[in-house]
């Protein structure tokens, strides 16, 4: 460490969209072989980081409630493991901070269990928190690869940036030049669990991977090559289990200046592009008025 530690820190812990997804296979092990164009949402949790002795966790926001302050937390998972990758740095003798900890705070506002990255984007942010609240200038390639061993998602959530993710969530490539978009997000407030899914797919449901072109000029060309190009392989799966997930994508697919819509992730939230930031704030002010029980959010697509 080269620097001396700051605080308290705050990162913010965007909406993951998977604007395709397709399953190219399936490894000897179980693990499934995917291709996907990640992008993020203006929209998310936070993750807010203090200097303490200890390591402890508090939650609070719309969703705070429906979490647990456990050991399979995703956010205590994250710190551990950067302790640990520090703890060496720590015990030489001018750097040490044997029981260095922070007292963390998530604010949590996207839905759980929603195929937008919600507790990978927490476990990332909390990753690039404490890097920096412990001044350990780790680099974000090695924060990577530790987030790797937190989950699939974990390591394109580091950089939180447009990336085109392939192998088990493992390879990442640099996105296409992206347009400037906006987006509407739809979830039934209900979870689904990527594993049910999984289990529930066609196990014939796969694509080959595609080639992206460099550059999409505007948003409706964004558009058009999803349409034509892509799909998510998880959809069927995820309309079987939970029909609403069919309703909410002819509901976003109906509005006014929609130019593409689908299902991100393994669902249940779905997602419609937009030329406009005027046209996705009129689409999601009608969405609210309509269906009061659904969790409705318009934003920026960031690249």
């Amino acid at each position: 460490m080269t620097a001396e530690p700051a605080g308290p820190v705050t990162e913010p812990a965007r909406a993951k969209v998977n604007l395709f997804l397709h399953v190219t296979g399936r490894r000897a092990d179980g693990y499934h072989m995917l291709q996907s164009l990640v992008v993020f949402a203006e929209v998310g949790d936070t993750v807010s980081a203090e200097p303490s002795r200890m390591l402890s966790l508090s939650l609070d926001g719309p969703f705070g409630d429906l979490l647990e302050v456990s050991e399979d937390n995703l956010v205590l998972r994250a710190a551990l493991a950067l302790q640990d990758r520090a703890r060496p740095a720590w015990a030489r003798p001018a750097q040490a901070q044997p029981d260095a900890g922070a007292a963390l705070r998530l604010t949590k506002r996207l839905p759980v269990a929603s195929g937008i990255g919600g507790g990978s984007a927490d476990a990332a942010a909390t990753l690039r928190a404490l890097d920096r609240l412990w001044a350990l200038e780790t680099g974000e390639a090695a924060l990577e690869t530790l987030a790797l061993a937190l989950g699939a998602d974990v390591p394109v959530c580091i950089g939180s940036r447009a990336r085109v993710m392939s192998g088990i969530g493992d390879v990442l490539q640099d996105a296409p030049v992206l347009p400037p978009v906006w987006m509407v997000l739809v979830n039934p407030m209900r979870g689904l669990e990527t594993r049910t899914v999984f289990g529930a797919r066609d196990p014939a449901t796969t694509s080959l991977p595609v080639a992206l072109p460099e550059t999409f000029a505007t948003a409706q060309a964004l558009a058009d090559w999803l349409r034509a190009a892509t799909r998510n392989d998880l959809s069927a799966a995820a309309r079987t289990i939970m029909p609403e997930v069919a309703r909410i994508e002819a509901a976003l697919s109906g509005l006014p200046g929609a130019l593409h819509a689908g299902m991100s992730g393994s669902g249940a939230t779905c997602y419609a592009l937009f030329a406009t930031r005027e046209a996705a704030a009129e689409g999601a002010r009608t969405l609210r008025a309509a269906e009061r029980d659904w969790w409705v959010e318009a934003g920026r697509m960031l690249t």
